[in-house]
């Protein structure tokens, strides 16, 4: 079966990932996925995990802001049961937030000097990333800075879902709720807003609400002991030797407790369980018998909310300003492409998607029935433009 794929250019896929990054020692390894129409068309695993170790179809990766879209769908899931609507402020489930203002000046050794937001902060701005809140890496003002301070999205920093919203709430916000987009610790916020809704921890949510119906075994926010040694190990770029080991799969921190569950970028996951979550997607909010979240509620998540309309380089005011994110627009927890012409890049209008800072990434193309899943371990992931050229082969192979 073709799956209406030709199989000899879906090749050019291990083929290209081989000798451009894998054999020149841009990236550590690459596993990909490609699906139509629900059934599995490619599968390729190339590199070593941990030097000396193939890379195997079961193996474990960290998959960063690819946990976006789970925590987003896990509180689309609550709005369904009207436990919480789009239009909520977030002061209503984190009251610390009461007194936050907007950035005016200071910063650094001076204090900041602030005023009142315009708008609260609404649940529907968190998902969008319009609430004003921002990340360390972005370097652009003294808020970014203050991230950095305060190691408010550090990876082990020892926060807990508590101490984090009170002390993020701390911090002023780079603008006033809605009046932009930028990429941020929003979705953090939206695990811990999921967590006191329910009263349980947000991981037991997950486990209880996406990852058991779905059967998304090894997706979580630790790897087991007895399943540590399918844990790739994680790079970050280096200019002079291109890679260096950030975490190891031997001794990595996925591999401990942790006392705050990052629901922006804290899951590890397989090549087989998030496409899982894809097929899920593509069914309409359903997999396998399973309902998730209604078609309709999945329709309003991969609309395009930036306010007013229009793409991300008109509305992002730091990362994601760049001329590619040209034709995209940005729904409930995912990208969306407008205009695959002014994207430049091949795929259908309505296609969504994203990445982890890891260099991983997923999309989903309603329109041709397409599920592709990429994984590799390589920080930052704006380092290779890898993602786009997969996405580019896996258009290029359609033969029907």
């Amino acid at each position: 079966m073709n799956h209406g794929f030709d199989l000899a250019r879906l090749e050019r896929l291990p083929a290209f990932l081989k000798a451009k990054y894998v054999d020149s020692g841009r990236l550590p390894h690459a596993a990909t996925l490609v699906s139509r129409g629900g059934e599995i068309a490619h599968l390729s695993c190339i590199g070593d995990a941990r030097p000396g170790e193939a890379l195997k179809e079961d193996a474990i990766f960290r998959i960063a802001s690819m946990t976006k879209p789970i925590t987003s769908i896990a509180f689309m899931m609550l709005v369904e049961e009207g436990k919480v609507a789009l239009s909520d402020p977030l002061v209503k489930y984190c009251p610390e937030f009461r007194e936050t203002g907007v950035f005016v000046a200071g910063g650094g050794n001076v204090p900041f000097l602030t005023r009142p937001p315009a708008q609260p902060i609404r649940m529907v701005d968190l998902l969008r990333h319009t609430a004003g809140l921002t990340y360390s890496f972005q370097e652009r003002t003294p808020v970014d800075a203050a991230y950095r301070k305060t190691r408010i999205d550090d990876f082990d920093a020892d926060y807990t879902m508590d101490s984090f919203i009170a002390a993020l709430a701390r911090i002023p916000l780079q603008f006033d709720p809605g009046a932009h987009w930028n990429y941020s610790m929003a979705t953090d916020v939206l695990g811990a807003v999921v967590e006191r809704i329910e009263g349980k921890p947000f991981e037991q949510v997950l486990q209880e609400r996406i990852f058991g119906p779905l059967g998304m075994a090894d997706t979580g926010f630790k790897v087991p002991a007895d399943q540590q040694h399918r844990l790739t190990d994680c790079h970050v770029f280096d200019p002079k030797e291109k890679m260096k080991l950030f975490d190891s799969g031997e001794r990595s921190r996925w591999a401990k407790d942790r006392s705050f569950h990052s629901g922006g970028g804290g899951l590890v996951s397989t090549l087989s369980d998030y496409h899982r979550f894809c097929l899920m997607l593509l069914g309409g909010g359903q997999l396998d018998g399973t309902r998730i979240i209604s078609r309709k509620t999945l329709a309003l998540m991969t609309s395009n909310h930036l306010i007013g309309g229009g793409d991300l380089t008109q509305h992002s005011v730091g990362v994601f300003s760049e001329d590619e994110n040209a034709g995209i627009g940005f729904g409930l927890g995912f990208a969306v492409t407008l205009d695959p012409a002014r994207a430049g890049i091949p795929g259908s209008a309505g296609d969504f998607y994203w990445g982890g800072m890891f260099s991983t990434g997923f999309f989903v193309d309603p329109v041709e029935q397409i599920c592709m899943v990429f994984m590799t371990q390589l920080m930052p992931s704006s380092t290779y433009p890898v993602r786009r050229e997969v996405k580019t082969l896996v258009h290029a192979a359609l033969d029907d």
